[in-house]
């Protein structure tokens, strides 16, 4: 009723297949295009050329402020996209509204250590823009590396934390096996971009923060473990960190790097990795 629109949909569905069923009526009607995933999100998908963007977000704002309490998804996540029936294309102008984190996160206890937290990418959405001093979002994976290639040419000191957008959103989430693999490669040519970027006390850190793997029948997220690799001149090689217990411990290992409070869970695996 806030948003002065009807929905269409209403139902758990994939992203790009509730497109091809409602996109037509849609652009007929003007109605909002609504579903949930299998993960904690609320999303709302228009056509740009129905419904204009920063309407698209005022929409997806109202609907953060009513799934509350027990109503509670993490994200509210606005989908627009372009084309027309059988030939439609989520754009790059996705937005996340996500609930701000329960607690303080490393990105606070940098923050209030003076220490500069860069977000690039989708991270200022992710945290609710808790946390960051300076964002910047991206359109695609090479933008993201120019970028955070960018900031550690400057002057500062703490973290800049960055996700590549288009390994889940332009590949995972479509079944792009092609794509997903093209997209690797790309990256890993610019590694050594980012390695001879790197100061001497610099640390690298590589990690997903969820399997989307694009050759299951699904789109959806999949379930495998996460990988990581942790890079740095002070750092050991061939250190194997086994399977750790929790995502946490990255942040637990932030803390301990720059002595900061302690995270109430995670453990930091910074000793086993540096040199002596």
């Amino acid at each position: 009723a806030q948003t002065g629109r009807e929905i269409l949909g209403n139902k758990p569905a994939s992203g790009t297949e509730i497109l091809d069923e409602l996109g037509e009526e849609h652009q007929k009607t003007g109605k909002l295009i609504v579903y949930t995933s299998a993960d904690s999100v609320f999303q709302i998908a228009a056509n740009e050329a129905v419904v204009p963007i920063e309407e698209l977000y005022r929409y997806c704002k109202i609907a953060r402020e009513l799934l509350v309490d027990e109503y509670a998804v993490a994200r509210v996540i606005a989908r627009p996209f372009v084309g027309e029936k059988g030939h439609y294309t989520r754009t790059t102008n996705r937005r996340d509204f996500s609930l701000l984190p329960p607690i303080k996160t490393v990105l606070d206890l940098l923050k209030e250590q003076g220490k500069d937290v860069i977000g690039v990418g989708k991270i200022e959405d992710i945290f609710c823009g808790q946390g960051i001093t300076e964002a910047v979002h991206t359109k695609s994976n090479m933008e993201g590396v120019d970028l955070t290639i960018d900031y550690i040419n400057k002057d500062n000191s703490g973290l800049i934390f960055t996700n590549l957008v288009e390994f889940d959103a332009n590949w995972g989430h479509r079944n792009n096996v092609e794509g997903y693999a093209k997209g690797l490669m790309d990256f890993d040519a610019r590694m050594v971009d980012i390695m001879e970027a790197m100061k001497e006390s610099d640390v690298l850190m590589i990690n997903a923060d969820h399997g989307c793997d694009p050759t299951t029948p699904s789109t959806d997220h999949s379930r495998e473990y996460i990988p990581f690799i942790a890079y740095g001149k002070g750092f050991k090689e061939g250190v194997n960190l086994g399977i750790g217990k929790t995502f946490a411990d990255i942040g637990q290992t932030i803390c301990e790097i720059f002595e900061l409070p302690s995270l109430p869970v995670g453990e930091s695996f910074y000793q086993k990795i540096r040199k002596e």
